[in-house]
């Protein structure tokens, strides 16, 4: 990894941990209402969608629209054979009654749960720390998302969610096995990109 992709991803990280709970709540409802205006959301049955820990944008009432639109929510859960995700379908009642466990990594999974592969959701939305102008996203650093969506024989619609801040403008490299995104959504704007 180069130093100034290390740098770049040190200063988003910070700057993802800054913003405040009132910037958060705006930011999720901007996405959501943008969200809801996808045709390829509206059409699509099965969500695969994170929950947030970091500072992405919060995904609370993406899932309470998906529950209340009938959707099939799924959750990613690390599959330590292979570090790839495996998707857990939740109820809602699981979703409120917040049954999930910790990853050592920090963030919640569902309890251990039958998983379906990336490619039997119809929409996937995906944290990142930056994207740029051409629907390259880059993640954490595990590359859990790239590693899942190579082994996809049919895959979902890619959407990136993130705040303003992490679009950059300048031309990201791309690795052979970087998985693009097909579109991006911030609090101000829609980008979609050829893959």
């Amino acid at each position: 990894m180069s130093v100034h992709l290390k740098a770049l991803r040190r200063h988003l990280r910070h700057q993802r941990r800054a913003v405040s709970k009132f910037q958060q709540k705006q930011a999720q409802q901007k996405v959501l209402q943008q969200l809801i205006r996808l045709k390829s959301f509206q059409h699509a049955k099965k969500i695969g969608v994170y929950l947030h820990a970091f500072g992405e944008i919060n995904t609370n009432q993406i899932i309470e629209y998906c529950f209340k639109q009938h959707k099939e929510v799924y959750l990613p859960m690390i599959c330590t054979m292979n570090q790839q995700l495996h998707w857990v379908r939740i109820s809602l009642q699981q979703y409120r009654n917040k049954r999930f466990s910790y990853h050592p990594f920090g963030m919640q999974e569902p309890m251990a749960g039958r998983g379906a592969h990336v490619s039997t959701l119809d929409f996937l939305i995906m944290p990142l720390l930056a994207c740029d102008i051409y629907g390259t996203r880059i993640g954490m650093g595990g590359g859990f998302y790239d590693k899942t969506l190579a082994s996809a024989i049919h895959s979902p619609f890619r959407l990136g969610i993130a705040h303003d801040f992490q679009l950059i403008k300048q031309r990201l490299h791309r690795e052979t096995w970087d998985q693009p995104l097909d579109a991006l959504l911030t609090p101000s704007r829609y980008l979609s990109f050829k893959r």
